[in-house]
């Protein structure tokens, strides 16, 4: 069965906000290592203007900190960056993506409708991120379903399977990252919420954000009914974690410290 190592690669603080989290995941299986989602990469660290740019890092409240990079959290799990051959790209927003260039022979999974918004030039992206050429895998529409949702198999030689499951909304093809644990899952749901409150109110301060934030608002609430409908109905099988609430980190992986 997979292993999880729940890692955080980053932090954002827009005051008065509390900080939050870049909660990233690192597969294990078969001897070979998958991220979901790169968190905020040591080239950002070094080079934030070019990379991310300042209207966005006073926005969203960038940290930066090499100790909290992915590759730096990889190693102090005992791994190799270059053990890292996959990376499964929820979207392609800067505090996710920072970190790809930090493991440049992996290989990049993401949904087909992202990485068009990616090519595209979205306004949201940061082509700086991209730069090093990462090797693309992009999956399009499929038949199969998990709970309900689309689901789109990755062939990364896996015992476990992992399915990208398309939650589109916060961005064109944001999707959720589904991993089989034995007879349940595990969901990271990316940024399809910010707060896990979100699955029960639509009156929390983050929803006006959420709202906000959304390239496609109608799609973002439909998408976030879905998780609303699986934590109520299958909340024995699935397991959900999204990208920013410190609270969903297993004890004793994280302190605000």
């Amino acid at each position: 069965m997979t292993a999880i190592h729940h890692i955080n690669c980053g932090w954002l603080q827009a005051y008065p906000n509390r900080r939050v989290p870049c909660h990233c995941l690192l597969l294990e299986d078969r001897g070979t290592l998958a991220l979901v989602d790169a968190g905020i990469g040591l080239l950002d660290g070094q080079r934030p203007l070019e990379r991310i740019g300042r209207q966005l890092i006073e926005m969203a409240g960038f940290q930066f900190a090499e100790s909290d990079t992915a590759v730096r959290q990889v190693e102090r799990l005992g791994f190799r960056p270059a053990d890292v051959s996959h990376i499964i790209v929820t979207h392609g927003d800067p505090d996710h993506a920072g970190g790809l260039a930090d493991f440049p022979t992996a290989q990049l999974h993401i949904a087909a409708e992202e990485k068009s918004a990616i090519d595209a030039g979205d306004w949201r992206y940061r082509s700086a991120q991209f730069d090093h050429r990462p090797q693309w895998h992009e999956y399009a529409h499929s038949e199969r379903e998990w709970f309900g949702l689309e689901a789109r198999p990755l062939p990364l030689g896996f015992e476990s399977e992992v399915l990208l499951i398309p939650l589109f909304g916060h961005t064109r093809g944001h999707c959720g990252v589904a991993i089989q644990q034995g007879d349940r899952w595990a969901l990271h749901v990316g940024d399809a919420y910010y707060l896990r409150v979100e699955l029960t109110t639509d009156d929390h301060p983050v929803s006006a954000m959420a709202a906000q934030r959304a390239a496609d608002d109608a799609q973002r609430r439909a998408s976030l009914e879905q998780l609303r409908r699986l934590s109520r109905d299958h909340s024995d099988e699935v397991q959900m974690v999204g990208y920013h609430d410190i609270t969903e980190f297993p004890p004793g992986v994280i302190s605000y410290g």
